[in-house]
């Protein structure tokens, strides 16, 4: 008898491209510590009320933002991989998130042109809504990290 198909869909990959007029290891350190990600990682006019980095592989991160509605929004996670100034791998949850799911981010820091260009994957979103949710956040966040940089 064959196998029943899967109800589950497939999960949607995002890639978020940047380019920085910075040097690759400020653009990096951008990226490892509380105070640099309270400078950056919430988009449009959200704020940054609290982040937490234990920046080593095994270490944990948080970021909590306050959204343009007012809203409290806490993402946290793990880092999987740190190649400095290379590479960061690290898991993505929004703590609202109830599945027990994570999704995986990994970014990219790359000379490029006197500068430095960010290639963010983001994988193991699984609707178009949180595809285009994290595009929207994601390219709202590097506006910001421009100014930080």
């Amino acid at each position: 008898m064959p196998d029943a198909p899967s109800s589950a869909e497939p999960a949607i990959v995002l890639e978020v491209r940047r380019h920085f007029p910075a040097p690759r290891e400020r653009v990096f350190a951008a990226w490892t510590s509380a105070a640099a990600l309270k400078r950056w990682h919430a988009p449009d006019n959200a704020v940054v009320e609290d982040a937490g980095v234990d920046f080593r592989v095994g270490g944990r991160w948080h970021v909590r933002m306050r959204g343009n509605d007012g809203a409290m929004h806490l993402v946290q996670g793990q880092y999987r991989e740190i190649d400095e100034p290379r590479r960061i791998v690290l898991t993505w949850r929004w703590a609202s998130n109830t599945d027990g799911q994570d999704s995986t981010v990994t970014v990219e820091f790359v000379d490029r042109d006197g500068g430095t260009e960010i290639v963010l994957v983001h994988e193991g979103l699984v609707t178009e809504q949180e595809h285009q949710g994290h595009r929207h956040g994601w390219v709202g966040c590097f506006d910001k990290l421009a100014h930080a940089v």
